[in-house]
């Protein structure tokens, strides 16, 4: 037999044949045997249901199936154990090259083997013969002359049909195997790489606006004669991506110097590189070939590496036979021209390690865009936005996706957060015309309840059970559900039908028909307008208020336009606060006027939306105060997050704030404040005794109160420009109580301050107190206290009536007897909540359940003084 080069042989498979005679040599490598086996090469081809092999036997009726079973048991007879990589046995050399000779012989001018070219060179020699018909004895009945005379109706429709090629001119049997050409089928360009100037030429990418000077930079990198090797260095989003897309359609426009007119600018994907390279080597031969199908290309190539941090340990272990090491002498050559773009952090971390692969880079810092260049960027993108999602897009949307994302979303970069909010804002437009609107679903998905529980009622009614007391109630809510489920749907189905007319008038005006059409069109907006309300189920165009609310699902920061309810409860808050905290108007006005001023937008937008350090006695409302302003704002006591910094008297504690650094025990889990502001930036932070905490603490928050920002122990931007800073101190208590003394001659809150003031600066620094607004509470008076008792024995009476069923009665006595024993601690009014814990509820409790063991119905709870002024409890 003739000797042929191996490569030559390998070269005249087809793609479908090489991926087979590949897949064989990993399935040899799993199982440790040490040669590429004919067996293994008909394991491989039978995986595929619509090869030639398997095509072939079917159409000889027999039981492809069969076969697998018998070739893996075969293969579980060869010998293993094998500690290096398999290669081809000669009997598979020796079954190409006759399986070449009967392609070629079969079918005039076609150089390229398929795997039922293998079948029929195998049934055509007698050696292949009998080991074939040993493996599986059904194949006598293959006749050799009618597969070469009927091969191509058996394979027709089959995966390898038409990747026979005939020969070029100037090619044949004696031709040498020249390489494939550069992005042709079967190059490695081709296989890991996608052409990005072709993407470019065909409009397959999106305009890129305003990266102009830092294209420059990278042009002026590539134009030099050494170290032309640019690396795009940034954070997540400001467009390192974008930058080389923009370089490419430089390049087909004609935008770049004459050395780089006819370059191709190739992105090569390092993850793709390296799928299925497990056998030793493979990932090698391919980056080398990779690099000398780039050298041997006539069209000037620049290879652009995204993620460029993976070079370093891929293929290899870091440092040794990694890719970063491979393209090392390339690019130190010349031969080889990247565009890389990693993150600052990355670079860092592996980039600057690593001095000779530093040397061959020349980093380009991308900065975000400021404001004016993210809104031309996304005007950019609206033609393509509008075209997919089809809606409109107002110019203030533009406007509002750029400033929103940089006031409410700082973890993320311009453009790609302002990008992401637009085009979300587009999706939820489009859908709210195609799906059912949230709030008519959930109306929905209510009364279903309440009618399956109606219909297990009736289900008990039936069976002789009670009716519960709550019957009518639930009667009385279905059909308020329904009423409500029909309005909705009714104005749905209006909306719907004023947004498609509202479209197809806007239609018209950009088809050139404006003028006849503009009176109606401006007609139906308004009546859209009236029907919609506050709270639109349809949008006709993408707005500030789609974008607004895209803000606030994800961030949980109403900054939508402010409809009537919320007004209104701004404007009463320091009404609404002043039911729960008596006494203290100065302290809710001045919270009430910060949160009225930070939601109108007048603050400045740099600081938290009020930091307030409340100053006074114990028990005169400090605390109550932040819960009642979590619960009337924010929805509850959820949002209020509760530090007692008398925890923090150690310096090294401070760390338990931010997070702790890297290296130390609890790096990753977060700090006690930074990671509740993160996860609810709308909130109220209470930093409870603040005086008590390290003097180092207070520097912490010297940025926060002027920027509205914390790093935390990740390095991480905390924001804190929508959070209520609520500290309290009792520090100034003797001279509080000693200046407020006469409760008919209190000083007022600016005198009150200025005697305060020595004191405060006892425990806090003057840089410390210059940034809070210092609110100093009075001490409660008698009547005060009385009216504090008289609250809480009315959440008593709620509790009683919830849990009993039953009426709560407290004799005026009893609130004198509380009201005095708050003069006889210096607890203030706090003291009557622990006195209803720990005397009245428990005795009452008591007495209610022996009156119940005893078969009786608590019906009214009393209580009153008697005369020793020790409080008597009745249960009737």
């Amino acid at each position: 037999m003739q000797v042929i080069d191996v490569k030559v042989l390998i070269s005249r498979l087809a793609a479908g044949c090489r991926s087979t005679v590949e897949a064989a040599a990993a399935h040899a490598l799993m199982l440790t045997q040490y040669n590429v086996e004919v067996e293994h090469v008909l394991w491989a081809a039978l995986r595929d249901d619509r090869s030639d092999i398997v095509l072939i036997l079917k159409a000889h009726n027999l039981d492809a199936d069969a076969m697998k079973v018998a070739v893996d048991s075969a293969l579980g007879r060869l010998k293993s154990g094998s500690a290096r990589p398999p290669g081809l046995s000669p009997e598979i050399l020796a079954w190409v090259q006759q399986a070449w000779l009967v392609a070629s012989l079969d079918q005039e001018g076609v150089r390229q083997v398929r795997t039922g070219h293998l079948l029929a060179a195998a049934l055509a020699d007698d050696a292949l013969r009998r080991r074939m018909l040993d493996l599986f004895a059904p194949l006598s009945s293959l006749s050799v002359e009618v597969l070469r005379r009927s091969f191509e109706a058996m394979t027709e429709g089959g995966s390898e049909e038409g990747q026979v090629e005939a020969d070029a001119p100037g090619t044949g049997a004696d031709a040498s195997v020249l390489p494939a050409t550069a992005g042709g089928q079967g190059s490695m360009l081709a296989r890991f790489c996608t052409d990005l100037t072709a993407r470019a030429r065909d409009g397959k990418m999106d305009p890129i606006i305003g990266r102009a000077p830092d294209i420059r930079k990278v042009v002026d990198i590539l134009c030099r004669r050494r170290q032309n090797n640019p690396v795009l260095v940034g954070e997540p989003g400001v467009g390192k991506t974008a930058i080389a897309e923009g370089l490419a359609q430089a390049i087909v426009a004609g935008d770049v110097p004459q050395m780089l007119e006819h370059v191709a600018l190739w992105s090569l994907d390092l993850g793709l590189l390296q799928a299925g390279a497990g056998v030793k080597g493979e990932f090698e031969n391919r980056l080398r070939g990779l690099v000398e199908e780039v050298n041997a290309s006539a069209t000037p190539i620049i290879l652009f590496i995204d993620e460029a941090h993976m070079l370093i340990g891929a293929g290899g272990q870091q440092g040794q036979n990694d890719a970063a090491n491979l393209i090392k002498p390339a690019l130190a050559r010349g031969e080889l021209r990247c565009l890389a773009a990693t993150t600052w952090g990355e670079y860092k971390k592996y980039f600057e390690k690593d001095p000779a692969l530093t040397r061959r880079f020349q980093p380009v810092q991308i900065d975000p865009p400021d404001e004016d260049v993210a809104r031309g960027m996304l005007r950019g993108l609206l033609p393509m936005l509008e075209k997919h999602h089809g809606v409109h897009v107002a110019e203030d949307a533009v406007h509002a996706a750029v400033s929103l994302s940089v006031r409410y979303i700082p973890s993320r970069q311009l453009p790609d957060k302002a990008v992401s909010l637009l085009d979300t804002a587009c999706s939820r437009v489009a859908m709210s015309r195609a799906a059912k609107p949230g709030v008519l679903s959930d109306v929905q998905q209510r009364l279903a309840m309440v009618e399956t529980e109606l219909k297990d009622v009736a289900a008990d009614q039936k069976l002789g059970f009670a009716v519960p007391s709550d019957y009518e109630t639930l009667e009385q809510k279905r059909a308020a559900l329904q009423a409500e489920c029909a309005a909705l749907e009714a104005r749905w189905q209006h909306e719907c039908a004023l947004v498609e007319k509202i479209t197809t008038l806007q239609d018209c005006v950009r088809a050139g028909e404006g003028e006849d059409v503009a009176p109606e069109l401006a007609q139906a907006r308004q009546e859209l307008t009236a029907v919609q309300g506050d709270q639109p189920l349809v949008h006709a165009v993408v707005d500030t208020s789609s974008v607004a609310a895209v803000v606030e699902s994800w961030t949980g920061i109403p900054v939508g336009r402010m409809v009537g309810g919320e007004i209104q409860r701004l404007l009463s808050l320091e009404e609404t606060l002043g039911q729960r905290v008596l006494g203290q108007t100065h302290a809710l006005k001045a919270i009430a006027q910060a949160m009225i001023t930070q939601r109108a937008g007048l603050t400045d937008p740099r600081k938290p939306a009020g930091v307030f350090l409340m100053v006074g006695t114990s028990g005169v409302g400090k605390t109550e105060t932040a819960l009642a302003l979590a619960e009337q704002l924010y929805g509850g006591e959820d949002s209020l997050t509760v530090i007692n910094m008398s925890e923090f008297k150690e310096e090294h504690k401070v760390s338990l704030l931010m997070g702790a650094p890297p290296g130390y025990v609890g790096y990753g889990e977060g700090g006690v404040l930074t990671e509740a502001v993160r996860r609810k930036p709308y909130s109220v932070v209470l930093l409870d005794e603040m005086e008590k905490a390290h003097p180092g603490v207070q520097d912490v928050f010297y940025q926060v109160f002027d920027k509205g920002q914390m790093k935390d122990g990740e390095g991480r931007e905390i924001d804190f420009r929508n959070t209520v800073i609520i500290m309290t101190s009792n520090a100034g208590t003797d001279t509080i109580a000693s200046v407020c003394a006469d409760p008919d001659n209190l000083p007022s809150q600016e005198q009150l301050g200025e005697l305060l003031r020595p004191e405060l600066l006892h425990w806090f620094r003057p840089a410390f107190l210059g940034r809070c607004n210092v609110v100093a509470y009075y001490p409660l008076s008698d009547a005060l206290i009385r009216r504090i008792v008289d609250l809480n024995l009315k959440r008593v009476a709620q509790r009683v009536a919830q849990s009993w069923g039953a009426v709560f009665e407290a004799s005026a006595e009893v609130t004198e007897a509380l009201a005095a024993r708050c003069h006889e601690t210096e607890s203030g009014a706090r003291v009557v909540e622990t006195i209803l814990t720990r005397t009245v509820l428990p005795e009452l409790s008591a007495k209610a359940l022996a009156c119940v063991m005893e078969g009786g119905t608590v019906q009214e709870m009393r209580v009153s003084v008697d005369e020793a002024g020790a409080f008597e409890y009745s249960i009737s």
